[in-house]
């Protein structure tokens, strides 16, 4: 056959910002599920489960990142030319959910889901386009005190998971007092919408770029190290100096906190470091009501937690808090890893948020015309168990490989799956060996898959009625056996023979001597 006659074959490659997912991996994330699970479901949540699929017109135009094809989404039109998209989040299609149920939903409704979703954003490191998300939500109440139980929810998830008090803190903010602030500049109308959402996306960048980098992407615009250039949200300098203003107050005022150089009016010994930082934020910034009324709101936000034994080493207010999504309301808050986290080069990186949530309480209202108030919270499961992971909070491996009945002669393969059969009858993982390889490569592959032993029956064996049983994670030490006496003994224990009739009892033996 000549070269041009070869055929074409496609190139065996993932696309950028996907990932395989191995089986070590999987069970770490369903056992760190199954915790999250547990906890959400003490707070009375119940579960559902929406499609991965729904109409384009339904989810929204939300997403924070709006420069690439179908602002963010990936999605294709049905046979019935209607537009259909793959879910970005959990929390739109939620919203579809209750307006088309809410006749017959309890009030409020509490869920919690969990499921991929899909952005198609420009990928980058830790920035995928399918991730797992585990939600959940209030539907119904205004009351402030919803927004602070999830809070106290997301606190109570990352300790379930391992994480220590001091390892992680939930940052607390409120959209309205951004829109606030923004006000006081002039783009407190509806026509500087753009403006004000490239003002916000400025000041989430906080943690990442710091104040310079913020200031310039408030102006003309900033390019990063790529050469890649961002256009700025276009303030002119003294509105630039507001905002950034504003940003200072946190630092400002707990750099005098520590020094002891700040006592706001109404002390008292009971307070923290939030309470000041509210008290002079209503004072610098009292000239816009919108500020204020959601300053109060996080002082009875504040109240709420320190009540139920939430301290600010647990859940703060950080007036830096944004959050990218624009269906925000209220309340909006993040949980981050405080640990430094080193990626597998060794360098240190920054993790970004956790988990992350707010109010909504226009969401559902896109669909029925009437306010249903909302708030929730979301876990970015794959980026939490990355840190998990890196801070040595998940539990070693414990599943072990199946046991594997090798086959050395396959006029009998009929035997061999009978022995498999009687193993997994007992409730042990077993596994018939199904290549074509003698019994060298046999043994290789069953090192390779982990397994704890191997059942071996030539024709000798067979002629005995019986079967070997070789314990691998013994015979694994042996070559480290310095004494002969102690060599021996360990050798006849890695590899003795059985009457066929005790298989299962010999290798359960195995087993438990190796947990033991």
């Amino acid at each position: 056959m000549s070269d041009r006659d070869e055929p074409v074959r496609p190139e065996a490659r993932l696309p950028k910002g996907l990932f395989d997912t191995p089986a070590n991996e999987l069970r770490a994330t369903a056992d760190m599920l199954a915790k999250i699970r547990n906890v959400f479901e003490c707070y009375g949540f119940e579960p559902l489960d929406t499609p991965a699929i729904e109409y384009t017109d339904a989810l929204g135009k939300f997403l924070p990142d709006q420069d690439r094809p179908n602002e963010g989404v990936f999605s294709f039109k049905d046979d019935d030319e209607q537009w259909l998209s793959l879910r970005y989040d959990l929390t739109a299609p939620l919203a579809r959910y209750v307006a088309e149920n809410y006749q017959s939903l309890p009030k409020p409704f509490r869920r919690y889901q969990v499921g991929p979703v899909w952005r198609n954003e420009k990928p980058g490191p830790g920035r995928f386009r399918q991730f797992t998300q585990f939600d959940a939500d209030t539907v119904g109440p205004s009351s402030v005190a919803a927004d602070a139980e999830l809070c106290m929810l997301a606190a109570d998830t990352l300790e379930a998971l391992g994480v220590p008090r001091g390892q992680y803190v939930v940052k607390v903010n409120d959209r309205r007092i951004l829109d606030g602030l923004l006000e006081t500049i002039g783009l407190g109308n509806e026509m500087d919408a753009a403006k004000r959402l490239a003002v916000l996306r400025a000041v989430d960048k906080l943690d990442r770029l710091g104040i310079d980098g913020v200031t310039a992407l408030l102006g003309k615009g900033r390019k990063d190290e790529s050469g890649d250039f961002t256009k700025g949200a276009g303030l002119d300098a003294s509105q630039a100096l507001r905002v950034t203003c504003f940003l200072s107050v946190a630092a400002e005022t707990f750099s005098r906190i520590s020094a002891g150089n700040y006592l706001p009016q109404g002390f008292n010994a009971g307070d923290d470091e939030d309470f000041y930082l509210i008290d002079e934020m209503l004072s610098s910034f009292h000239e816009s009501p919108t500020m204020t009324s959601a300053l109060e709101q996080i002082e009875s936000m504040r109240k709420l937690v320190r009540a139920t034994g939430y301290g600010m080493d647990r859940i703060r207010f950080d007036p830096s808090v944004v959050r990218g999504l624009e269906y925000y309301t209220g309340p909006v808050f993040e949980a981050e890893l405080t640990t430094p986290i080193k990626d597998e080069r060794g360098q240190s990186i920054r993790l970004g948020s956790v988990v992350s949530g707010g109010r909504y309480d226009g969401l559902v209202e896109r669909f029925t015309g009437v306010k249903v108030p909302a708030t929730g919270l979301s876990i970015g499961v794959s980026r939490l168990l990355y840190g998990l992971k890196t801070l040595g909070k998940l539990p070693v491996e414990s599943v072990q490989g199946p046991v594997v009945v090798l086959v050395l002669d396959r006029d009998r393969i009929a035997d061999y799956q009978k022995m498999a059969q009687d193993l997994r009858n007992a409730n042990i993982r077993a596994e018939l060996y199904l290549g074509e390889s003698g019994m060298k490569a046999q043994m290789k592959y069953a090192d390779k898959r982990g397994s704890p032993c191997v059942v071996i029956q030539g024709g000798d064996e067979k002629a005995k009625g019986e079967v070997q049983i070789k314990d691998l994670i013994l015979g694994a030490t042996l070559t480290s056996i310095k004494d002969r006496d102690d060599y021996l003994k360990k050798q006849a224990e890695a590899q003795f023979a059985v009457p066929e009739a005790d298989m299962v009892k010999a290798v359960r033996d195995v087993l438990a001597r190796q947990r033991a």
